[in-house]
């Protein structure tokens, strides 16, 4: 080894050590005749004097050091002088004074800083990952990554899953977004898949006896670009036999409470973990993802709205949409500028405007409140009682804004869930220690796609429905709710899972409602149809993002900030320059051409 101890491995206890250190120049000073060098490696810093009284030949070697060298120093441990500890850094006590140095390797000057946290754009953060990689940030980051995952294979081993790899290359069988293709080279014209997800071959591991799986799973997604999404992720795969849904959720409940409190002890995690339904908390919160930290739920106003003489409430509601709305604390002496930038949000997240009413004046009974203290564009339109009632319903007091989307109930329930999380933040409601984690069950099986006039599976179609339900699947496929279950984490979906169909004629009633053919169906999912027919156990599961837990757990709202090395928000790898061509000969010897698309560097549409 080039170095007998780490640096942030040292302490007081070393003192009079001789060691060896190696790592990269966090910082050089130069104090006239001393030299100082603060040293990394991936366990922490250590300071490094060099005197050239007692080491000239290091102290000229270390006069040679600039930033991000990778040097080898040899010295013996000291306490440092007193008054010249440093209690920001494990190491402040003691410091190396060097008796040897040498250079490892040379570096240019880096794009960025690393010792320090500065605002980098992103898209060198990305072409230059391996210098981004060495910052405190980002080192901590993938040390508490691997210390999630090994907690989690340790925490399943322990109760007897298997971890057991799956294939990457499959059949095309969409899940619900596009498929990655792999061209065969051995059979022209024909193509693997990259799975979206190990559903059917972790169902097919239950037929096989394994009765408990896991893995830490690749899952490849070709959609459209998101903050939170990746083409590629990784995620817990994990599915059990003869279980029921109580069953799954209270493994996944211990699971992450035991972790949470194993690698970040200070975050407290509230439990046991609510359970609400889908319907619940689309009344409450808008979306099937809430953040339970703070309040400001919704209300339903669209009876009311329809009642005043406000056209965009009324023909909101006249069009089959809704009116719904709530309180912002605090809020009614928010300036027009603030109002605007609310409504600026708000149109930005698919509504089609944001009326406010604020209700100005000291703080007292909604019953005394006189229209003089109401500010709002909606005001010459609502009597007295009628912005009370909307009070009353939405939870405000004097001194608090009311925010309120009129629209189509889908895009009105996107556009207030996202205002209101947006509010929770300005309003600083969120506190970043802890980790509300909850369950959102009872989810519909299916939802209607008005643009394609058909039914989809609203989480994917091996998900059985519950007792009770089967005889509405054809008649009345909205009807039917779902065995079906997600664990959320302050406004993040964190995972969904499901008890699965495991019969199939079960299985071939639901994909007939999706609109498969018995063609497509024999053609995409035989292998999982016929392997049911052999003795398949009752068997559900749950498959939980590594990547957005990481997301919650560090306080990231980017996805990137959490993974090694990611695409950028359009699907693109800085680092490596993919996508990009590849030679003729490549495409040859898979029979394929490249038609009919733009050059990205000349405009002009290639030639093959």
């Amino acid at each position: 080894m080039l170095k007998t101890i780490s640096c942030g491995e040292l302490g007081p206890e070393q003192v009079g050590e001789t060691v060896t250190l190696a790592g990269w120049v966090h910082r050089r000073r130069n104090h006239g005749a001393l030299i100082f060098i603060d040293l990394r490696d991936r366990q922490g810093v250590a300071q490094v004097v060099f005197n050239p009284e007692t080491a000239p030949q290091a102290h000229e070697t270390a006069g040679l050091f600039r930033g991000e060298w990778v040097v080898q120093i040899q010295g013996r441990v000291e306490l440092r002088p007193e008054g010249t500890e440093n209690p920001n850094i494990p190491t402040g006590a003691i410091e190396v004074v060097a008796t040897g140095a040498s250079v490892l390797n040379e570096s240019r000057t880096p794009p960025f800083y690393v010792n320090e946290e500065s605002e980098v754009d992103e898209l060198v953060r990305l072409q230059y990952r391996y210098v981004d990689l060495r910052r405190v940030n980002m080192r901590d980051t993938l040390i508490l990554r691997h210390r999630v995952v090994k907690f989690i294979r340790d925490f399943l081993d322990e109760r007897g899953f298997l971890e057991i790899e799956t294939p990457i290359l499959i059949k095309s069988t969409p899940e619900g977004a596009r498929d990655y293709l792999v061209p065969s080279r051995l059979y022209p014209g024909q193509f693997y898949a990259l799975p979206q997800s190990p559903q059917q071959l972790k169902q097919l591991l239950m037929v096989s006896g394994v009765e408990k799986y896991f893995q830490i799973a690749r899952c490849f997604r070709d959609e459209d670009p998101r903050g939170d999404r990746q083409p590629e992720h990784t995620q817990l795969d994990l599915e059990m036999s003869f279980v029921e849904e109580d069953d799954v959720l209270a493994l996944i409940e211990e699971l992450y409470s035991d972790l949470v409190e194993a690698v970040m002890p200070h975050k407290r995690v509230p439990k046991p973990f609510p359970r609400m339904t889908y319907e619940e908390s689309m009344r409450r919160f808008a979306t099937d993802k809430p953040d339970l930290r703070f309040g400001m739920e919704m209300a339903d106003l669209s009876d009311l709205a329809s009642q005043t003489e406000f056209r965009v409430f009324q023909g909101a509601v006249s069009g089959g949409g809704v009116v719904k709305g709530f309180s912002a604390p605090g809020c009614a002496s928010y300036t027009r500028r603030q109002v605007d930038e609310l409504i600026d949000f708000a149109k930005s997240r698919g509504a089609m405007g944001l009326i406010t009413i604020s209700l100005n004046g000291e703080p007292g009974p909604i019953s005394d409140l006189t229209m003089d203290q109401v500010r709002s564009a909606a005001a010459r339109f609502l009597t007295l009682e009628q912005v009370q009632e909307i009070a009353n319903s939405t939870g405000a007091g004097v001194g608090d804004m009311i925010l309120i989307v009129a629209g189509p109930a889908k895009s009105t329930n996107i556009a207030l869930s996202a205002l209101r999380n947006e509010m929770g933040a300005r309003l600083e409601l969120t506190d970043p220690d802890e980790l509300s984690l909850a369950f959102v069950v009872d989810f519909p099986l299916f939802e209607y796609n008005d643009d394609e006039e058909r039914w989809d599976a609203m989480h994917h179609a091996f998900t059985s429905p519950k007792e009770g339900y089967h005889q509405y699947i054809e008649s009345d496929p909205g009807r039917v709710i779902a065995h079906c279950y997600d664990l959320v984490g302050n406004g993040v979906e964190l995972g969904s899972g499901s008890i699965r169909i495991h019969d199939r004629a079960l299985q071939e009633r639901v994909f007939k409602v999706l609109g498969y053919t018995a063609d497509d169906v024999q053609e995409r999912f035989g292998q999982l149809l016929t392997a049911f027919e052999y003795g398949a156990p009752p068997h559900g599961g749950m498959a939980p993002g590594i990547d957005r837990l990481m997301m919650v757990l560090t306080g990231r709202d980017n996805i990137r900030d959490v993974i090694a090395f990611p695409k950028t928000q359009s699907a693109v790898d800085p680092l490596f320059g993919a996508p990009g061509p590849v030679e003729q000969s490549q495409l040859d010897e898979l029979h394929l051409a490249v038609v009919g698309v733009e050059d990205p560097a000349s405009g002009d549409p290639a030639s093959e």
